[in-house]
């Protein structure tokens, strides 16, 4: 027995002194010891949590290389391999979790909508609720701040550039014509239901390297990887009618939309300003198809749309009007691909394709264009850890366009013109903690039209002054080549440069969202000459330049009031241009320097009902007056507008919808025409530029036939 006793106590001490003491100190990057944290070795019951000055101490048994590793919540797990004798009085230091939700976030110049987003100013539902945007995701992009509203068009007009220099992406991939035509004075709205896209980021200035051939801003749509259920949604409108399905199967999926509008009905009770003689018709339909691979996603998108209309418009230099008669088709392909890759890369790549047509007769003018596009990218992303991510690709971007013009008095003439541009762009994301990140690019581009290279360096700098705060600086170079108004008659140009310097504050705290922002756009080589009009005729040059700056306010509340969701949004615009036929530089007459919104919803309980209204003020715009001496020397009069909109819930998923536009009736002024020649008295009579009509309302009936029996068409209205 005494023999027992002795081995055992013998095996005892053997085993205690072929332990190994693990011991050190875990502090943060400011030396603050780390309290609470876990540290262990992989794959044993071996460990410790350090004490309040950090430090920890435990024993193992273990030999040989093991791997220390160190967690705690909020900061980054730190792992080292090392031999078990080597690791005592150890000094780590844990660094921030730059994934973490209150990292800082390069927001300069951008406004994300999408439950995917860090930080959204809106939400998806924000942009098909908002009362004036009557469901056009644009017009809900026009209460923003940095955007002019110029009633007239319906494009974005973005601070102080033209429509034209705001360019749509979906799925990363070029939109050649993202908006349906209409008559002049009339807005135009966007061609893809929003039903079909789940992320919205809207850039204001600034933007990646990854995106060009735009000077002010880039939209960014992306449609949704995977529908949450199949549904039917049917919608009855005092327009017309719209119809949708999705289907779901293990690996795939297959959205559809179709819609048709026809404004006959509605003219027949509202008349407008306009003598109609074949109101506005389209029909038009989208679908998305979803493929899930082991480690990717393929997406296959096609719009297709159809519009004619005809009417006569009042004009001061022809007694009969103005005749007007279109008829347009659009086509629209896109399909994308990305895939993880082994060793933390992934691949994106994607092509579009657009065959617009359009048939436009004006009086005895008869124009017959066609416009057939691509765009083709691939890009690749590489994550070597948290901190440091490296992105970079190439895209051709082909463009070929034609027009036939004639009349009763000259042979039809053709113009049009053939236009390859190759890009290459890269950009890192370099997060050097979770206050401090930095964004910065290089895009190179190659226009065979032109035989012109260019090369634009991009960057974005942002710090969190404190918890629920930051401040953002980017910088950039932007190309653009002239479009097609342009082009057809002259190819012989240059690529029109801006650069934009914007500076950012954001506030975020629990539903209460509020940006400051400060930008200075400088432009060069802009488009002149020397005709009142583009024309074949006309002398062009690239002399043209201009600046634009000012200041973007934006507030959001959703907490404060129970039941209650509102924003403000508040531009001030300092904008001059010397360019097109312009004598002398001047504010273009798209330009206000004030515009304000305000957005209000709030659901009642009682009612079962949404109800919102949209607010839009925007100070004067200018115009020549040839009346009085000088270029562009008057200003039209302020534009106000109500919107009000009311969805009550009949049932769970069945939705009644009320809205009008312009509720108090405003008596809005876009502009004005004048005579081209004097009367006896050296005077030129003018005419008032009006809207079709100061008011416009909207009833539909919406419904949702789902599986689960709950969801409805709320979130697109």
């Amino acid at each position: 027995m005494k023999s027992f006793i002795a081995i055992f106590i013998t095996l005892i001490s053997l085993q205690l002194s072929a332990q190994t003491s693990i011991n050190g100190t875990i502090t943060d990057v400011k030396n603050n010891p780390i309290e609470g944290a876990n540290v262990y070795l992989d794959g044993t019951y071996d460990g410790a949590t350090t004490n309040a000055e950090g430090q920890f101490s435990f024993k193992t048994t273990e030999s040989d290389t093991q791997t220390l590793t160190v967690s705690y919540i909020s900061f980054e797990t730190y792992m080292m391999s090392s031999d078990v004798s080597t690791l005592n009085s150890l000094k780590i230091t844990l660094r921030d979790d730059v994934n973490a939700l209150d990292t800082v976030v390069l927001s300069a110049g951008t406004f994300s909508a999408g439950d995917n987003s860090k930080v959204s100013a809106l939400t998806s539902m924000d942009v098909v609720t908002t009362a004036s945007a009557l469901g056009d995701f644009v017009g809900a992009l026009q209460t923003l701040p940095g955007t002019t509203t110029v009633a007239e068009d319906g494009r974005l007009f973005v601070r102080g550039g033209e429509a034209e220099e705001t360019q749509i992406f979906i799925d990363g991939i070029r939109v050649f014509t993202p908006y349906t035509p209409s008559a002049n004075n009339t807005p135009t709205r966007g061609r893809y239901s929003p039903l079909l896209f789940d992320g919205i980021t809207f850039s204001t200035g600034g933007y990646s390297a990854e995106y060009g051939q735009a000077l002010s801003s880039v939209l960014l749509l992306s449609t949704i990887d995977e529908p949450t259920q199949e549904k039917t949604d049917i919608g009855i409108m005092s327009l017309g009618a719209t119809l949708g399905n999705t289907q779901k199967w293990e690996r795939s999926s297959l959205s559809v939309n179709a819609s048709y509008i026809n404004l006959a009905p509605y003219q027949a009770i509202f008349n407008d300003r306009n003598q109609w003689h074949k109101p506005f018709e389209t029909i038009s339909g989208e679908a998305v198809y979803r493929y899930k691979t082991n480690n990717g996603m393929l997406k296959l998108y096609s719009a297709f749309d159809k519009s004619n209309f005809e009417l006569t418009q009042e004009d001061i230099n022809n007694p009969e009007g103005l005749c007007f008669k279109l008829d347009n088709s659009n086509l629209y392909l896109n399909g994308s691909y990305t895939e993880k890759l082994k060793n933390r890369w992934t691949l994106a790549s994607g092509i579009s394709y657009t065959h617009a047509k359009n048939k436009v007769n004006i009086n005895a003018d008869a124009i017959d264009d066609t416009e057939k596009s691509i765009h083709a990218k691939l890009k690749l992303r590489k994550s070597f850890n948290n901190r440091f991510k490296l992105n970079f690709g190439a895209e051709y971007f082909t463009t070929h366009f034609s027009e036939m013009f004639q009349n009763e008095t000259i042979q039809p003439l053709d113009y049009g013109f053939k236009n390859n541009i190759s890009a290459a762009f890269t950009e890192v994301d370099v997060i050097f903690s979770k206050k401090l990140a930095l964004k910065a690019g290089l895009r190179a581009e190659y226009s065979e039209l032109f035989k012109e290279a260019t090369i634009a360096p991009r960057f974005s700098l942002a710090y969190k002054t404190g918890a629920k705060s930051q401040v953002s600086l980017a910088y950039g170079d932007f190309y653009q080549n002239p479009n097609s108004s342009i082009l057809k008659f002259e190819q012989n140009l240059e690529a029109q440069q801006t650069q934009h310097y914007i500076l950012n504050y954001q506030y975020n705290n629990d539903g209460r969202i509020f940006r400051a922002e400060t930008y200075y756009k400088n432009y060069n080589n802009l488009i002149k000459y020397d005709t009142e009009f583009a024309s074949f005729d006309a002398n062009y040059n690239n002399s043209g330049n201009g600046f634009a700056k000012g200041l973007d306010l934006f507030y959001r509340d959703n907490k404060s009031i129970k039941n209650i969701d509102y924003w403000v949004s508040y531009s001030y615009l300092d904008t001059e241009r010397d360019y097109n036929n312009y004598t002398q530089a001047a504010q273009p007459n798209f330009a206000n320097k004030h515009n304000v919104s305000v957005v209000g919803k709030y659901w009642v309980e009682n009612w079962k009902s949404q109800v919102g209204f949209s607010y839009a003020y925007a100070s004067g715009r200018t115009y020549t007056n040839p009346n009085e001496d000088g270029f562009l020397n008057a200003k039209t009069q302020s534009y106000n507008s109500l919107s009000l909109n009311w969805a009550y819930l009949l049932s769970p998923q069945k939705i009644l919808y009320f809205s009008v536009n312009n509720a108090l009736g405003f008596k809005n002024v876009n502009g004005y025409q004048y005579a081209n020649t004097p009367d006896i008295n050296n005077n030129f009579a003018r005419r008032a530029l009006k809207p079709a009509a100061d008011q416009f309302f909207f009833v539909g009936f919406f419904w949702t036939i789902s599986e689960n029996g709950t969801d409805n068409q709320l979130d697109n209205l």
